[in-house]
């Protein structure tokens, strides 16, 4: 099993940052490629952010490329994302996730924080 916490949500100004934080327990978590999700209200759970257990891969979606940037310290069993100019439609909850890569693309395992929310004030 694996327990994920996210913390680091909060209210922001469109063109602000936040810095989101995932803390990670259980199995050897360094093992595991990471990711961030996110759902806003009444719609599903989209990607957004993958990397793998090394940190040499990383991806993103098209609508946050440029803006999100993920990274891990497997020393503390951490994955992060500072998300800088924001935008009103970054406005969801934020979940992190253990997964794999298959190829290029982050596959997500059933491992899901509560999530923290995020909103963007425009």
């Amino acid at each position: 099993q694996v327990q994920l916490v996210e913390s680091g949500g909060g209210l922001v100004q469109a063109g602000g940052s936040l810095r989101l934080s995932c803390a990670a327990s259980g199995r050897t978590v360094s093992n595991y490629a990471m990711g961030w999700f996110r759902q806003a209200p009444g719609k599903e759970r989209e990607f957004v952010a993958g990397i793998s257990w090394s940190g040499g891969i990383t991806n993103y979606a098209d609508s946050v490329k440029g803006r999100f940037t993920i990274s891990r310290d497997n020393a503390k069993n951490a994955v992060y994302l500072q998300m800088n100019s924001l935008k009103h439609e970054d406005t969801a909850v934020y979940y992190c996730n253990a997964g794999f890569y298959s190829g290029k693309y982050y596959q997500p395992y059933n491992y899901w924080g509560q999530g923290t929310q995020v909103t963007v004030s425009s």
